[in-house]
C-alpha cells in the first residue's frame, strides 16, 4: 500500500508541477500547449483524480444506460469523467429510449461513412428519382447560426432520425473541429468531405430544391409524385408556410422514403414532432416525462472533446470545486446599442436577491468583524458569469468585495471569457462558448436571458429549470425581475401554426397537454412534464 501511495504521490507532484507551469485558465490562444493539456488530463484519468467526486455515491458512467460501452476512454475523457463533475440526474431514461439508441448505433455502424452501404446509397444522388428502396437512408445536418442553435438543431435532427430510421450525418467545418467527441461507437457521424453535394450545401430558402419551393412550383404533390433521391428541408428563420408543411402527415410519408434529406435549421423543432399523430406513440414510449427530451439527447450526443474538457476541468478545479453552491448567470444582450447596461445590472441583482439566489449586501455597515471571524454557518457561493461583456462581472465582483453580505455568506465571482462580439467561423470562439455552456450546466441554480439558445442548452444539459430574466426593454423596476421556467426544455421560437388535417390555422399550444407556449417567447412552443403516459 505504501508503494502504491508513493507512486500516486509522485504522479500528483508531477501533475501539480504541470498545472503550475501551465495556468488554470488558458482560453486566449487557439494553439497554445494543446498537447500538454491533453497529457495532463490523461494523467489525471490514470491516477483517478477528479475534483468534486463523492466516493459515497455509485458511479453511473452510462448515465442510466444512455451511453454505450466500448469506447476508448483516452479518446474522449469527458465521457467517463463527467460523472465526477455533474450532479446525478433525477431524470432517468426510459428502457425503450435506451433500446432505440442501441438499435440506432447498430444502424449507424452499418450505414455510416466509408461503409459499402453508404458508398452505394450516395450514388443515387446522381439520379433524379429513387427506383427502389434501400436499407440506408440519411439526414444531413447543415451548420447554421451560433453554437447554441447548432446544438439544439443537431439534437432535433437526431430525434427525427430515430423516428424515421435514418442515419444522421453532420457537417462540421473547421469552426467545429475541437468541440465534440464522436457519439456513436466504432463509426463517425461526420459528413465525409467528398460528399457530392458539398458545394450545394450553402443553400437558402430560395433554393428550388427545398420542400417549400417544390410545392410552390408544383413540381410534385405528396400522393402522386415519384420519390426524389434527395430533398432540402429549410426550417431556419425565414421559413415559409410551405416549408413548415414538413410537419404534415401527408408529406411525412413521402419524406421518409427520400434517401437523402438535407436539413438547414436554427430551431429546436422537437415540440412540433410531438404534435404529429404518427410520431406521438413512439415519442410517448421514448419520453414518458416530456420535459427530459433534450436532457437525455444532449447528454447522449454532446461530449466535450479532450481540448474543451481540459479547459472545463481546469476552470472548475481552480475556482468552483470548493463552493457549496454554484450560481450560473447567463447574460445575453441582444441589442447592445439600445440596452442600458446599468439598468440591466439592476435587473440581474433584483432577480438574484428577490429569489434568494444571492444575498443582499450591507452598504451602511462594513461590519469588519464578520470578515475577520469565520463562522461555521457561513456558506461559500461561486457565481459563474457568461457574457460577451465584462461589465457585469466587474460590477458584481466589486459589490461583494466592497460590502459584507447580510447573511455572512462568502461570494466569489468568476468569468471565463468575454469576447465583446459574437464571432462566426472561428474555432476557438466556439470552444470558449462550449466551455461556458458546460460550466453553466454544472450550476446548482441558473439565471438566463430570455430567448437565448445558449442558455437553453445549458439548462437542458444540467437538468435545470432556470430563472428567466424578463426582456430588459419591458422590465419595470416595480415588478419582479425574473420568473422560473416551467420546464427545462428549450423553446421552439417559430413553430408551425397550421393544422394539416383540419386545413385551418390553429393555436398549437392547445393541441396536447404537454406542449405549451414558452414563457420567454409567447408565440413559441415548449414541452412540459406530463406523467399520464405509460412508459
Amino acid at each position: 500500500m505504501e508503494t502504491k501511495h508513493g507512486f500516486c504521490t509522485m504522479k500528483i507532484i508531477t501533475l501539480i508541477a504541470c498545472l503550475v507551469a501551465f495556468p488554470s485558465i488558458i482560453m486566449l490562444s487557439e494553439n497554445r500547449q494543446d498537447r500538454m493539456f491533453d497529457l495532463i488530463e490523461l494523467a489525471k484519468l490514470k491516477i483517478g483524480i477528479a475534483s468534486g467526486f463523492d466516493s459515497s455515491q455509485p458511479e453511473d458512467f452510462s448515465l442510466g444506460g444512455l451511453l454505450a460501452s466500448g469506447f476508448d476512454p483516452e479518446s474522449c475523457l469527458s465521457r467517463s469523467q463527467s460523472v465526477h463533475y455533474c450532479s446525478p440526474s433525477s431524470k432517468k431514461p426510459s428502457a425503450y429510449l435506451v433500446s432505440k439508441l442501441r438499435d440506432y448505433e447498430n444502424l449507424h455502424k452499418k450505414c455510416g461513412p466509408d461503409t459499402e452501404s453508404y458508398n452505394r446509397t450516395v450514388r443515387v444522388l446522381d439520379s433524379r428519382n429513387v427506383s427502389s428502396a434501400t436499407e440506408c437512408n440519411y439526414i444531413v445536418w447543415i451548420a447554421h447560426a451560433g453554437l447554441g442553435n447548432r446544438m439544439l438543431t443537431m439534437a432535433s435532427a437526431f430525434l427525427y432520425a430515430l423516428l424515421t430510421r435514418k442515419v444522421l450525418l453532420v457537417e462540421h467545418n473547421s469552426d467545429m473541429s475541437d468541440l465534440f467527441c464522436e457519439p456513436f461507437p466504432d463509426t463517425s457521424w461526420l459528413l465525409p468531405p467528398g460528399f457530392p453535394m458539398k458545394k450545394e450545401i450553402g443553400f437558402n430558402r430560395w433554393n428550388p430544391n427545398t420542400l417549400g419551393n417544390k410545392l410552390r412550383n408544383k413540381m410534385f404533390n405528396a400522393s402522386t409524385a415519384p420519390t426524389p433521391s434527395y430533398m432540402y428541408l429549410f426550417l431556419a428563420s425565414g421559413a415559409t408556410f410551405l416549408d413548415k408543411l414538413v410537419y404534415c402527415e401527408e408529406y411525412q410519408d413521402l419524406l421518409q422514403r427520400v434517401q437523402w434529406l438535407i436539413l438547414r435549421s436554427d430551431e429546436y423543432f422537437v415540440p412540433s414532432l410531438f404534435l404529429m399523430p404518427s410520431f406521438r406513440e413512439e415519442l410517448d414510449r421514448m419520453f414518458p416525462d416530456k420535459e427530459s427530451v433534450f436532457h437525455h439527447l444532449g447528454r447522449y450526443l454532446f461530449h466535450p472533446s479532450n481540448k474543451a474538457w481540459g479547459l472545463i476541468t481546469r476552470f472548475y478545479e481552480s475556482y468552483l470545486t470548493n463552493a457549496k453552491e454554484i450560481i450560473g448567470l447567463q447574460i445575453r444582450v441582444f441589442n447592445p446599442k439600445n440596452t442600458s447596461f446599468p439598468s440591466l445590472m439592476d435587473q440581474i441583482l433584483a432577480c438574484t436577491t428577490q429569489e434568494n439566489l444571492l444575498p443582499k449586501v450591507d452598504t451602511r455597515n462594513l461590519n469588519l468583524n464578520i470578515v475577520a471571524s469565520p463562522s461555521k454557518n457561513r456558506t461559500s457561493k461561486a457565481v459563474i458569469i457568461t457574457s460577451l461583456y465584462s461589465e457585469f462581472y466587474a460590477n458584481i465582483t466589486d459589490r461583494y468585495l466592497t460590502f459584507p453580505t447580510t447573511t455572512e455568506d462568502v461570494i466569489a465571482v468568476y468569468q471565463a471569457s468575454h469576447e465583446e462580439h459574437q464571432v462566426f467561423g472561428n474555432s476557438m470562439h466556439n470552444v470558449k462558448a462550449w466551455v461556458e455552456i458546460y460550466l453553466l450546466s454544472l450550476s446548482n441554480v441558473l439565471v438566463t436571458s430570455s430567448a437565448s439558445t445558449f442558455g437553453y442548452v445549458a439548462q437542458g444539459l444540467g437538468g435545470l429549470k432556470p430563472w428567466l430574466l424578463y426582456r430588459p426593454e419591458t422590465w419595470n423596476k416595480s415588478e419582479p425581475a425574473c420568473h422560473q421556467a416551467m420546464s427545462m426544455e428549450p423553446c421552439l421560437h417559430i413553430p408551425p401554426n397550421y393544422d394539416c388535417k383540419k386545413r385551418a390555422w390553429v393555436d398549437m399550444g392547445n393541441v396536447v397537454s404537454y406542449v405549451r407556449h414558452c414563457e420567454d417567447v409567447t408565440s413559441g412552443l415548449k414541452l412540459i412534464s406530463n406523467f399520464t403516459s405509460s412508459s
